[in-house]
């Protein structure tokens, strides 16, 4: 059937299959051949292969058998070397193979072969290990390779053996440089490739699956890419000229990840100069942060962010001792959410980049690097902000650098200081700043500011005192360690404020002793109500300040002891100062405050027509307000001072019933309430007093006498041309030191013991009957005075009645000097 076929064929197309079929045979016949050759010359063919292999090599190279792998290779010739082993010539030492393999695939040129020499073309490497050992001196044992002399002619009619294919399987690489302290240790599942030799060099396209055990460029730093399969193709080139191996950027795998991968490698250079390029244009900070080595990996793991971010690094340095390689970073974050020890910034953006060469020549190393922010923006606790730019360096003892803007209401800052110690309901914060600072757990140390925070049109409460204020502004400009307090306006109630002052040392002394700041205050206001700020008087309301959760709030606890326990120097001028009936007028006063409570010092006004000065204290004891004063008050209305000061707690005689020009030296103290009142019977003290042109008007008690001692006389208006006294006070009884009254109605002297409230009242009264009116001709002062006491004089003596009045008798005078 079939020769009739193919005598049927063209004659053309019968001869083509003939020679088809010819040369068929003829190839399976050499083949069959040169089968029966490699089988026959085995042993030889093992001599050859090994001693080609040994040629370039500075130790050995042991085969422990080889057997021929034919058809893996048809048409060409193939063997399998089993157990093979490469040595250095100091082995000896350190005991490091170059490489150890279960299977050694060789494929070597057919036509070489039958010409008696051996062309290796092809390698293929299972079930090795590779390791590339250099001790603490520097020896590796890759030094078992010969360096090639380069040939004086080029033989043109010859090409040296050529490798054009490899393939690696299952072989664990090592790189262990024990004076770089390197380790680099790749499990490489499979590593395979074509080469191609052009010119000059030679050009490789590879495929790589590797799992990553180490790739620690400083094993005291740990590994990158620790346990991470990389996988994808390469292109490989090597430049002859330069002695350069350039793998092109191409996209690798590592884990789940996308990476754009580069490399180059400076053979020419001893020990081998590298860099490496590596690029992720979506990334996740968690994938990116597991690639990087322990000591990085750790802190970064400290902040998040929701969003891939792009980020591309450059590594570069040498496989010697140099310690670690130069390292620069490249980011860019987009509309993200970061988070970190410090909280979460929402809306978050920035160009960023790391170096560990801050400053050429220093090395590269922590202490010499550096991460640079740009443009950083964002919002914290809903309050927006930028950085224009921020340094971070010296990694050892890092430091912050940048300056930061923001515009807010101020009402966010509730977030940050919680609401019992600062409330803000309203106004508008605008910060510059620009600020230095140490890094401790990732958050910034006592920073160093200068710039300046501006608050305008503000409502706060300062909620310890219960003390409110609205429409505030306030400007603190940081100058080196000092603050500068500007353009202050506070109003409370009807109060308003203007004042300005500074702290030195401020920065210090806020974070390491709050407490011990002094504010120097400069303070003017048109007209305060005192009343407006009876939340100082009283205790503070115990609060411990707002913590947001799972984070500590000491911004806020150190500006609650400052305000609480930190001091401060008051320059006060005040057009107009009120308090319950008190006026006064043109108010100048020195104020010193503390934990405890203020001092008074060179405090003088006008009031009543004339004029008050005083120096004075007071310190809080739970709700009470204790009081010093020393005052001295000249020539004021005693009816307007008394109305004032409600009486002193007096209940006779009022400010009704008295009239004058009032002078006085006070040395007294007492207590007052949280709504200001003087405590009934607190008050000791001395008072030493001159009413001048004085009326004592509608008075019960002396018109009590005058109902049986004086039935004619005018008590209910008596005039005095001058009344002096002393008065010790001692609580709710004052003692009257013995004193003259020369009225218009009458003449008496007194003494005793007079009760504020309750009983005790003692007082004794010299009354001569005699009419003031008769001596009012007589103008000789002396004869004036000889003349009161004439005539018939009464004893009197005022002590406590029924109802809590006072009740009067007449006495001998033995009763009233016993």
């Amino acid at each position: 059937m079939f020769n009739t076929k193919l005598l049927s064929m063209p004659l053309w197309l019968k001869r083509s299959f003939q020679v088809l079929v010819a040369l068929i045979s003829l190839i399976a016949l050499l083949f069959i051949g040169l089968a029966l050759y490699v089988n026959a010359h085995k042993k030889e063919l093992l001599v050859s292969i090994t001693k080609e292999l040994n040629k370039d090599l500075n130790g050995s190279l042991t085969v422990g058998s080889m057997e021929p792998t034919l058809l893996k290779s048809f048409p060409g010739v193939s063997v399998s070397l089993k157990n093979v082993e490469i040595k250095d010539s100091l082995w000896n030492v350190h005991h490091h193979s170059l490489l150890t393999s279960g299977n050694f695939g060789v494929e070597v040129n057919t036509a070489a072969l039958l010409k008696g020499t051996v062309e290796v073309r092809k390698v293929s490497i299972n079930d090795a290990s590779i390791y590339l050992y250099t001790d603490s001196n520097g020896y590796s044992n890759t030094s078992v390779f010969k360096k090639k002399k380069e040939p004086k002619v080029k033989d043109k009619t010859s090409a040296p053996a050529e490798i054009r294919h490899f393939e690696l399987h299952n072989v664990r690489f090592i790189l262990d440089n024990r004076k770089g302290n390197k380790l680099f240790l790749f499990a490489i599942q499979d590593f395979r490739g074509r080469v191609d030799y052009p010119s000059a060099g030679w050009k490789a396209d590879v495929h790589l699956k590797t799992l990553v055990r180490s790739l620690a460029f400083n094993t005291q730093r740990g590994s990158f890419i620790k346990d991470k399969v990389v996988e994808g193709k390469m292109h490989i080139i090597y430049h002859q000229k330069d002695q350069v191996i350039e793998v092109q950027p191409n996209v690798l795998n590592i884990g789940a990840d996308p990476f754009i991968i580069g490399a180059k490698f400076n053979v020419s250079k001893d020990p081998v100069d590298f860099s490496i390029s590596v690029e992720a244009r979506h990334i996740l900070w968690k994938n990116a942060s597991a690639l990087l080595a322990p000591n990085i990996t750790l802190t970064l793991n400290k902040f998040d962010l929701d969003k891939p971010i792009f980020a591309k690094a450059l590594i570069s340095g040498n496989m010697g001792a140099g310690g670690d390689p130069l390292l620069v970073v490249n980011a860019v974050v987009r509309d993200n959410k970061l988070t970190g020890p410090g909280g979460i910034v929402d809306n978050c953006n920035f160009k960023g980049i790391y170096t560990n060469n801050f400053v050429n020549g220093k090395g590269f190393n922590d202490a010499n690097s550096v991460v640079k922010l740009f443009r950083f923006s964002g919002s914290y606790k809903e309050m927006p902000f930028k950085v224009d730019t921020v340094f971070i360096n010296n990694f050892e003892k890092p430091v912050a650098m940048g300056t930061f803007t923001a515009k807010f209401n101020v009402a966010k800052l509730n977030n940050i200081l919680g609401e019992d110690v600062l409330n803000f309901t309203k106004g508008i914060a605008d910060l510059k700043l620009h600020y230095s600072a140490d890094i401790v757990g990732l958050t910034l140390k006592k920073p160093i500011l200068a710039g300046t925070i501006s608050v305008k049109n503000a409502d706060v409460s300062y909620v310890p005192r219960g003390v409110n204020f609205k429409n505030t502004s306030i400007t603190l400009d940081f100058k080196g360690e000092d603050l500068l307090i500007r353009d202050i306006r506070l109003q409370s109630g009807k109060s308003v404020v203007f004042m300005d002052g500074s702290i030195k040392n401020f920065l210090n002394l806020y974070y390491n002793a709050p407490e011990k700041i002094l504010l120097s205050w400069r303070m003017h206001s048109p007209q305060i109500y005192l009343g407006e700020f009876l939340g100082f008087l009283g205790s503070r309301k115990n609060s411990t300040p707002t913590r947001p959760k799972n984070k500590s709030n000491n911004f806020a606890t150190q500006l609650n002891t400052m305000l609480d326990k930190g001091r401060a120097e008051i320059n006060l001028r005040v057009d107009k100062v009120s308090y319950s009936r008190f006026v006064g007028t043109d108010a100048k006063a020195d104020i010193f405050l503390d934990e405890d409570g203020l001092r008074l010092k060179n405090v003088s006004m006008k009031h009543g027509g004339g004029a008050i000065s005083l120096n004075g204290s007071m310190k809080q004891k739970g709700d009470l307000g204790n009081f010093a004063l020393n005052t001295v008050i000249s020539n004021v209305n005693v009816r307007d001072f008394f109305y004032s000061f409600n009486n002193f707690g007096l209940e006779s005689p009022t400010y009704k019933n008295l009239r004058g020009n009032f002078f006085t030296k006070a040395n007294v103290a007492g207590s007052v309430n949280s709504q200001g009142k003087i405590i009934p019977g607190s008050m000791k003290g001395v008072i030493n007093f001159d009413l001048k042109k004085g009326a004592l008007v509608g008075f019960d008690a002396v018109k009590s006498i005058g109902k049986f001692a004086f039935p004619f006389r005018n008590l209910d208006n008596i005039t005095f041309d001058n009344l002096n006294g002393k008065f010790d006070i001692n609580g709710r009884l004052v003692k009257i030191r013995p004193m003259m009254i020369n009225s218009s109605v009458l003449n008496m002297n007194l003494e005793g013991i007079y009760a504020t409230t309750g009983k005790g009242t003692n007082i004794f009264l010299d009354v001569p009957l005699r009419n003031p009116k008769k001596d009012e001709d007589i103008t000789d002062k002396q004869e004036i005075k000889e003349r009161r006491m004439k005539g018939i004089v009464i004893h009197v003596l005022a002590t406590d009645g029924d109802n809590g009045k006072i009740k009067f008798k007449l006495v001998g005078k033995k009763e009233k000097d016993r």
